[in-house]
């Protein structure tokens, strides 16, 4: 008996014999469609072309039939493998599920000594230490973090200035380590701080404790100072000197930063990239600002449109593309993670990128005075008189009561972006995430009406840039295909 079927088998068979899989499409231009499967591989088609796959008018040879089955837009009607291959890498892409809540963050203390103006988070002053976390909230929201599932978590130290209050950062950490072991627990350390308060004591106890940096830079000394205001005019000077000394002491990985667009940014992004390629630093994550705090307060997130923003974006990401070509591995992180999104499987570690959302599920914050949020942004909303992100509160909670609350159920039930209204029927979906605080705090709804979410707006653009530039080939695809996988 052959183990093998017969050659014939396995030739084309005519147009009747074939049927549609899932497909979304999306105009991304004049005469220039993008037609996607469910786990978002994507085509570029002509009007005609659509009008041609739809109907199933294409044939072997024609070209059309070809790049339709390799992106599995259409299949043969008597064979299902083609299905289970989707429900395989869907399950794939999905398999975050299984591992929940690995971030958790400890928001030590409001008080910071910046006075930025976009300061999403609604800093306090330096002399209010009501403000502050106390060590019994700290090691309560410790033993929540720690009943997560995963084998390794990471905590990370936010503020306000968390430097403010390192002795309960030490605490923490050695609390952490001890526990760990006994739970068999790899934790991941990290610090959000401007790098201002930074000392060698400070520096020194983070390199025996494998503790890592994460700072703000926003471009040139004027842009950062401007952007980042404090005493002494000297915010550039003091993050600069701060990553080169944290980098002497701690490794060159373990130090990054992240920056914030401002209007003042949005004709300047050469110059920001150019500042992240003189201070070494191995990419940078091109960020809008966000509707949380002093942003709002101070109508700086008003002052400039999701089309401006993007226009940033993209000139700013064919700067990059132009230093790739001349021999600088140098990413723009958004992008690559994206990228890993429509080339690869594997499944997001980025929360905002989840469907469902990642709220709760990826991450939860434990704030100063006790209260968990199931995000660091719903925490934001919260120090705006908003609550409801609020899921419990440390005095009385526990991982398992915080994660099933009717609150969270509520907020991810709504999130799950296969089903929401517009995403369901979008072709850029499958890379996409919901964000519920962003569409609750815009829009007063966590699922938000997408035709009228910056949100949604951003995520297409830089996804049909990007798709756009994968599509035309040549050095610039390459690059981006080797951020996908770096």
């Amino acid at each position: 008996m052959s183990r093998f079927l017969a050659p014939g088998i396995f030739h084309p068979g005519p147009s009747s014999h074939m049927q549609l899989l899932p497909l979304r499409f999306e105009r991304l231009g004049a005469d220039r469609i993008v037609a996607a499967n469910l786990v978002g591989d994507m085509l570029l088609l002509s009007d005609e072309e659509l009008r041609r796959l739809v109907a199933l008018d294409i044939h072997p040879g024609d070209g059309i039939y070809e790049r339709a089955c390799e992106k599995l837009l259409v299949c043969r009607s008597d064979d299902r493998a083609w299905l289970q291959v989707l429900a395989m890498r869907l399950r794939s892409r999905m398999a975050y599920l299984a591992f929940p809540t690995a971030l958790h963050i400890f928001v030590v203390t409001l008080r910071c000594e910046h006075s930025c103006p976009y300061c999403q988070v609604s800093r306090r002053s330096m002399d209010t230490e009501a403000f502050d976390m106390t060590e019994g909230y700290a090691m309560a929201a410790l033993d929540i973090a720690l009943s997560a599932p995963p084998s390794t978590i990471k905590i990370e130290f936010q503020g306000g200035e968390p430097l403010l209050n390192f002795g309960l950062i030490q605490s923490i950490v050695e609390a952490a380590e001890n526990k760990a072991v006994r739970r068999d627990k790899k934790i991941e350390f990290v610090i959000a701080t401007n790098l201002a308060l930074l000392t060698d004591e400070i520096l020194f106890y983070c390199r025996d404790h494998c503790i890592s940096i994460s700072t703000s830079l926003d471009g040139p000394a004027d842009l950062h100072n401007r952007n980042r205001p404090r005493p002494g005019g000297n915010s550039h000077l003091l993050a600069v000197s701060g990553i080169e000394r944290a980098r002497a002491v701690l490794g060159h990985d373990h130090v990054s930063a992240l920056m914030t667009t401002t209007e003042a940014s949005l004709d300047r992004p050469e110059e920001i990239i150019d500042e992240y390629i003189r201070q070494d630093l191995g990419g940078i994550f091109l960020r809008p600002l966000s509707p949380y705090g002093f942003a709002v307060k101070t109508r700086w997130f008003d002052k400039y449109s999701t089309s401006r923003w993007l226009a940033f974006y993209e000139r700013g990401l064919r700067h990059i593309l132009k230093l790739n070509r001349q021999g600088h591995f140098f990413p723009e992180f958004y992008a690559s993670l994206l990228l890993k999104r429509m080339l690869t499987d594997e499944p997001s570690g980025y929360v905002d990128l989840r469907s469902p959302a990642g709220i709760g599920l990826g991450a939860l914050v434990y704030n100063y005075d006790g209260r968990v949020f199931a995000s660091d942004e719903g925490r934001m909303l919260a120090e705006m008189g908003d609550d409801a992100f609020e899921l419990g509160h440390l005095r009385d909670t526990d991982y398992a009561s915080l994660v099933t609350s009717d609150r969270l159920v509520d907020l991810v039930g709504g999130t799950l972006s296969q089903c929401a209204p517009e995403c369901s029927s979008c072709a850029y979906e499958p890379h996409c995430g919901a964000d519920p605080v962003y569409h609750h705090a815009t829009q007063g709804d966590p699922v938000g009406i997408k035709p009228l979410s910056g949100f949604c707006a951003r995520q297409k653009g830089i996804l049909g840039l990007l798709l756009t530039i994968l599509d035309a080939g040549g050095e610039d695809a390459r690059v981006l295909q080797r951020w996908a996988t770096a």
